[in-house]
């Protein structure tokens, strides 16, 4: 039998425990934060319909739902960082699956946008908690293996999601569909307060450590070149993912000509290729850490290879059958899953324990505004142009997201590193 994880002080963790059964309760949120948001995408060629949306107007409503989740993120970093991520991620879930459920009744597009608007808010706590969850539970060697772990949550849900919501879809309608995914998310409340105790022995930095220097943590974070190579890294690379999370349906339609039933059948293969490379990044990194190799050089390795492979992207306009097309964007989901696992971990490796939510925090926002940003682009691009355009510059966001990530290996040392291991 495996001995149980010890703090500090040699007594056994509450959390060490019992931290797989988290991390399983933290794949499953993020599963129904993607199956919640994955019935935007999936109901699109409906809704564009029904209310009558351009692919400009689509854009802005995706926008609208990445607005609350980019700014919410600025500052729920913060607040995870001081109460922790028991009751963070607890409200959270509650306020993304009711806003999901009142979806349901919008009947104008400023309605349907103002919803979206909140339910991005609640989503948005959902990976800095997360990420703070894990570097309570786990050992530097095992957190990008769980990270990868709770984060191919997204994944499963999106391969759940065209199943699961096109069913709903065509069955009822998409308003259902709204109202069902929102519900299951109250089912997750009750053994998140179950298995995260109240309180914990975890090991953590001292207020005296992380204001050694006399300045305030912001202030440190503030002047720390690793941050912003974090925080820039998410900005250009996440925008890969939102688009292909948000846009996806909407290519296989009019541009390949699928049917919903179709796009139901099909969507979900790159989303299992997404969840493959979350577990393959996480455990690659693992393996270099156990091979000697410095944490935070072992993730931005596997990063750096990641991002080369997502540069293919520009392939899926030239392929001549959906098939192929298909393949490709798996591939390069997977590579991108890969580059989150590690990305979404290297703040523990770099940073002091009451800094991990934060600056997840801010690269969070980072990444959404890189979503707008994307998003508006396409909308107009692909109303004026076409779809070529966009893979064309998706293809060029993987460069730039992996310079900055090379920012991560600065040796100024303006705020604390990760406490020991627990």
């Amino acid at each position: 039998m495996a001995a149980p994880a010890l703090d500090s002080d040699g007594q056994a963790s509450p959390l060490g425990q019992r931290r797989w059964a988290i991390a399983t309760l933290l794949f499953l949120a993020t599963l129904l934060n993607y199956l919640d948001r994955q019935v935007l995408s999936l109901v699109s060629p409906v809704l564009r319909r029904d209310f009558g949306l351009t692919a400009t107007g689509y854009s802005h409503i995706v926008t609208a739902f990445l607005l609350g989740y980019a700014l919410t993120q600025l500052f729920a970093g913060r607040v995870i960082d001081r109460v922790g991520p028991r009751l963070s991620l607890l409200v959270a879930m509650l306020w993304w699956s009711a806003a999901g459920m009142v979806t349901a009744t919008a009947h104008l597009v400023i309605q349907l946008g103002a919803l979206l608007l909140l339910m991005g808010v609640g989503e948005a706590v959902s990976w800095p908690a997360s990420v703070k969850a894990i570097q309570e539970c786990f050992p530097p060697k095992d957190r990008a293996v769980a990270v990868g772990y709770f984060n191919s949550g997204s994944a499963v849900g999106a391969v759940l999601a065209p199943f699961f919501v096109t069913s709903l879809a065509l069955r009822y309608s998409w308003r259902v569909a709204f109202v069902v995914c929102g519900l299951i998310g109250f089912l997750w409340v009750v053994p998140w307060l179950i298995v995260y105790p109240a309180r914990s022995k975890m090991v953590r930095c001292t207020s005296s450590e992380l204001n050694r220097t006399g300045r305030p943590p912001l202030a440190l974070l503030a002047t720390d070149v690793r941050m912003w190579g974090v925080i820039l890294a998410r900005f250009f690379g996440d925008s890969i993912w939102l688009f292909y999370i948000f846009w996806l349906p909407d290519y296989l339609s009019r541009v390949r000509g699928f049917s919903m039933s179709i796009i139901g059948l099909t969507a979900w293969i790159p989303f299992l290729a997404a969840g493959l490379g979350n577990v393959a990044g996480g455990s690659l990194s693992g393996i270099l850490i156990r091979r000697g190799v410095p944490a935070a050089k072992a993730r931005l390795s596997v990063m750096l290879v990641s991002a080369a492979a997502m540069v293919l992207g520009p392939g899926v306009w030239f392929c001549s059958n959906p098939v192929g097309a298909i393949a490709l964007i798996s591939f390069v989901v997977f590579s991108y899953s890969s580059w989150a696992a590690n990305i979404l971990t290297l703040p523990s490796d770099l940073f002091a324990s009451d800094a991990v939510a934060t600056t997840v925090g801010f690269s969070g926002t980072a990444a959404g505004l890189g979503g707008m940003l994307t998003t508006l682009l396409a909308g107009r691009v692909i109303d004026h142009y076409s779809y070529e355009p966009v893979f064309f510059g998706l293809g060029l966001l993987p460069v730039c997201a992996g310079a900055c990530a090379l920012l991560t290996l600065a040796r100024r040392q303006t705020f604390p590193a990760s406490c020991p291991e627990n």
